[in-house]
C-alpha cells in the first residue's frame, strides 16, 4: 500500500468529501506559492513524444484535470505542475452563486465513484477571468479551458443571455470555452441539449468567443441517436469540438451498499462505473465527425491503460477527475509516465 492509499484509508475516508477536496485544494495551491512549481515539474513534465497539436493549440500531452475540480480557477499552475497538460476551470456561471445546500458530495469507494451535487458553486465569470488572464500571460503554464454553465437563478428561457455574459468574460482570456449543457444538479439545464434550443445558445456563445475555439459538453444519458444529433450539430455549426461526458444520473451496477446509494441521493455519478458508457459515446461521436474533429474524452478514466483505450478509439485529448480522489497528487504523473511507455519504441 502505497503512502496516498494509506493516507486515504485511513484519513481522507473518514473526513467529509468536500472538507477532503478543499484540503487537497490547499496543498496543490500552496505549490506555487513555496516556489515549488519547478521542482515538482521536474518530475511530473510528461515526454515530448505525447504532445498533441488540437485546436489550433499545443498541448504538452493529451491529459487534463476535467471542469469541475478547480472550480474558481485557484489551483492552475499547481495541477500543472503536477503533470496534467491543460486545465478545464470551472464550471463558472455569469452570476456567482453558493451552490446546492451540504452534503453535497458523496463517495462511493467500493465502485471508486463519486455522486456530486453541486450545483456550479463558484465565485462568478469576473471573478474567475482575472484568476485566467493573470495565469494566462505566463509563459510556462499548461493550456487552460473555461467550462461555462447556466446561472441557477436564470430561467432556461433566458439561458442564451446568460451564456453569452460568461462567455464574454471568458472568451479573451481562455485557450478554449466548454458549453456545459449536461450537468444534472441545475434543474433545466440538459433540456439545453434538445437541438432546437442548442442551436442557438451555440450561436450565442460563437458570436461572443471570437476566434476563441468552442466546445460542447454532453451528458452519457444521451441515447446514441441523440449524441449523434448532437455532433452533427456541432460541426454544422463550426464548434471545434465535442467533450464526451458528463456525470450520469444512472445508478445500475453498482457494487456500494444500495443504502448507501439511496442516502447519498440525486446528483452525478462519476469515476469508474461511467467507463463503459463514456467509451461507448466516444465511438458514436468519432464515427459521427469528420477524423480531424477534436474530442475530448472523460469520465471513467482511472489507469495509463484506460488513457490509452481512449486514445485509441479516436480521442485527441483526454480528462479526468474522481480518479484524483483515490490516486491522490501523483494520479497525473502516473498517466503520462504509463502513456510515454506505450509509444517508446520496443528495443
Amino acid at each position: 500500500m502505497g503512502a496516498y492509499d494509506l493516507l486515504f484509508r485511513t484519513v481522507l475516508t473518514r473526513m467529509d468529501p468536500e472538507r477532503a477536496h478543499h484540503l487537497a485544494a490547499s496543498v496543490i495551491r500552496a505549490i506555487p506559492r513555496l516556489g515549488l512549481t519547478r521542482l515538482v515539474r521536474a518530475a511530473t513534465r510528461p515526454s515530448d513524444a505525447l504532445a498533441v497539436d488540437a485546436l489550433g493549440l499545443h498541448f504538452e500531452s493529451p491529459w487534463g484535470m476535467a471542469a469541475g475540480f478547480d472550480k474558481d480557477a485557484t489551483l492552475i499552475r499547481g495541477l500543472w505542475a503536477l503533470g496534467f497538460g491543460h486545465v478545464e476551470v470551472g464550471t463558472v456561471t455569469a452570476i456567482p452563486q453558493d451552490g446546492n445546500p451540504k452534503p453535497r458530495l458523496f463517495r462511493l469507494v467500493a465502485d471508486r465513484a463519486v455522486i456530486n451535487r453541486m450545483g456550479f458553486n463558484n465565485a462568478g465569470a469576473a471573478a474567475a477571468a482575472e484568476r485566467v488572464a493573470r495565469e494566462a500571460v505566463r509563459r510556462d503554464r499548461p493550456i487552460i479551458g473555461a467550462n461555462i454553465g447556466k446561472s441557477r437563478v436564470v430561467d432556461v428561457d433566458d439561458a442564451i443571455d446568460d451564456y453569452r455574459a460568461s462567455a464574454r468574460l471568458m472568451a479573451p482570456v481562455a485557450d478554449y470555452l466548454a458549453v456545459n449543457v449536461s450537468s444534472p444538479n441545475t434543474p433545466g439545464l440538459r433540456g439545453l441539449q434538445d437541438d432546437i434550443l442548442l442551436g442557438p445558445l451555440l450561436d450565442a456563445v460563437l458570436e461572443e468567443a471570437g476566434s476563441t475555439p468552442v466546445l460542447v459538453k454532453i451528458a452519457p444519458d444521451l441515447d446514441d441517436e441523440a449524441v449523434e444529433g448532437v455532433a452533427r450539430l456541432a460541426v454544422a455549426k463550426g464548434l471545434a469540438g465535442i467533450i464526451a461526458t458528463n456525470t450520469t444520473i444512472r445508478r445500475d451496477g453498482l457494487a456500494s451498499d444500495p443504502a448507501l446509494v439511496e442516502a447519498a441521493g440525486a446528483g452525478g455519478l462519476s469515476g469508474a462505473p461511467v467507463r463503459a458508457r463514456s467509451l461507448e459515446v466516444l465511438r458514436v461521436i468519432r464515427a459521427a465527425v469528420p477524423a480531424d474533429y477534436c474530442v475530448i474524452s472523460v469520465g471513467g478514466i482511472d489507469t495509463a491503460d484506460d488513457a490509452r483505450e481512449r486514445l485509441a478509439a479516436g480521442a485527441t485529448l483526454i480528462q479526468g477527475y474522481t480518479g484524483f480522489l483515490y490516486r491522490g497528487p501523483g494520479w497525473a504523473r502516473q498517466i503520462v509516465r504509463g502513456l510515454a511507455r506505450a509509444s517508446a519504441p520496443s528495443r
